[in-house]
């Protein structure tokens, strides 16, 4: 009979959740960060067929920070593109090296097959004509509100060239030094550049959809850690009692008496040197963040199992268990912890969110993630970029943070409202 009605109960609490328009969104945007952070991974098992890898992550797009969302670049920084772009081909082409090898995202020079004479002295001519382009607009000093020279009849002020058109010449020839775009290219080299790029010419969107896994990845395993202990130690402590309840209340007691930040910290740094930095497997290399994270974490679903394991051993059904002669860990694994599901997974939602603010902090403090693009890096790595005026970095990390938090606030509201019997009505 008990088990009944708790099935009808758990059946009432997904039709309450389900009623919820707003926490079903919610939790579809959670499935598609699920699917991006999956997409993303797929690139270690399956590195150039499917998923991104590391090394794409790293790879320029561009030369220069540029913005995005369709903001044009200024005039500086599009010269100064172009102007990179050509050095590099000129120096690949009066050195012999592989002309291949020079690539921005989608963009890339002609296959090592057609490097033939005619190509190179083709990629010459283009280099030269460039150049001449350059020199015409290096004589303004500043391309974004441009005055120069004079010509005969110019009016006070006027330039002596169009700038505007002097600079989509200047584009028109460094884009013909790549090769061709199919249709599918041009719409990736578009979406790579989305968002802009940072100061090394890095997508901005690339980096924050690849930071996806490394916060799915620590909010995941912190959280079901952290959950599984601090679930059999409040329920131990509370159905035991004696010296277990003293000596994890004591634990307990002890560790949530020191500023979480900077317990978290200490614990992480205490890794610092250790072979977990040297270690190339990105799921070794956050170790470090898993334990301080996991060393803090259970102690909020131990003190509220805890409770409700107090509440629970009081119950008829337990009593019953134990008067029939049931052991008492049996009771405890059978009756007793799983009545305190909904419990966890509320727990599981809330501490999911907190680790996956905590290690953007601590990344941000250079003390989690080292290897690899995540949110928080990202943001440490914007700060010379803000002063100069480009966001786009820190925006772009902070809204996808921004997103997924809010929408597991929601979908964890939604969830304690539908399946907490305090709240069930």
């Amino acid at each position: 009979m008990r088990g009944i009605v708790r099935r009808f109960q758990a059946r009432r609490g997904v039709g309450k959740f389900l009623r919820n328009r707003l926490a079903v969104g919610a939790l579809g945007i959670i499935v598609l960060y699920v699917l991006g952070g999956a997409w993303v991974a797929l690139g270690d098992v399956l590195p150039g067929r499917a998923g991104v890898t590391y090394a794409e992550v790293e790879q320029p797009v561009w030369p220069a920070a540029v913005p995005g969302l369709g903001i044009p670049a200024t005039n500086e920084r599009r010269v100064e593109a172009m102007r990179i772009i050509t050095r590099e081909v000129k120096r690949a082409v009066n050195n012999g090296e592989g002309l291949s090898d020079i690539r921005y995202g989608q963009l890339r020079l002609l296959p090592r097959a057609a490097e033939s004479e005619p190509e190179v002295e083709r990629l010459s001519g283009l280099v030269e004509e460039a150049e001449e382009l350059y020199d015409q607009l290096a004589e303004f000093e500043d391309l974004n509100n441009p005055t120069g020279p004079k010509t005969e009849g110019s009016a006070p002020g006027e330039a002596a060239i169009d700038v505007p058109a002097t600079i989509a010449e200047l584009e028109r020839a460094v884009h013909q030094m790549f090769a061709p775009l199919s249709a599918w290219q041009s719409v990736k080299q578009s979406m790579l550049l989305s968002l802009g790029t940072d100061r090394q010419g890095r997508s901005t969107a690339l980096r924050a959809v690849f930071s996806i896994k490394v916060a799915l990845q620590v909010g995941i395993v912190v959280s079901i850690i952290s959950v599984l202990v601090g679930t059999l130690l409040g329920a131990a402590a509370a159905y035991f009692g004696g010296w277990v309840d003293h000596a994890v209340v004591w634990l307990y007691s002890t560790l949530s008496s020191m500023p979480e930040l900077i317990l978290l910290a200490v614990l992480v740094y205490a890794f610092s040197g250790s072979v977990f930095d040297r270690v190339a497997n990105p799921w070794l290399a956050l170790v470090p963040v898993y334990a301080a994270m996991c060393m803090e974490f259970w102690i909020g679903p131990c003190r509220v199992i805890r409770g409700e394991t107090m509440k629970l051993k009081e119950l008829e059904y337990v009593q019953a268990a134990t008067a029939i002669g049931f052991g008492r860990f049996y009771i405890l694994l059978r009756h007793v912890i799983p009545n305190t599901v909904h419990l966890m997974f509320i727990n599981f939602s809330l501490l999911f969110i907190a680790a996956i603010k905590f290690e953007v902090v601590l990344s941000f403090l250079g003390l989690g993630v080292k290897v690899g693009p995540s949110w928080g890096r990202m943001i440490q790595e914007s700060t010379q970029e803000v002063i100069n005026g480009n966001f786009w970095q820190i925006g772009a990390a902070t809204a996808f943070m921004f997103v997924l938090v809010l929408a597991f606030n929601i979908v964890s509201d939604a969830l304690q409202d539908a399946f907490d019997p305090k709240h069930v009505g």
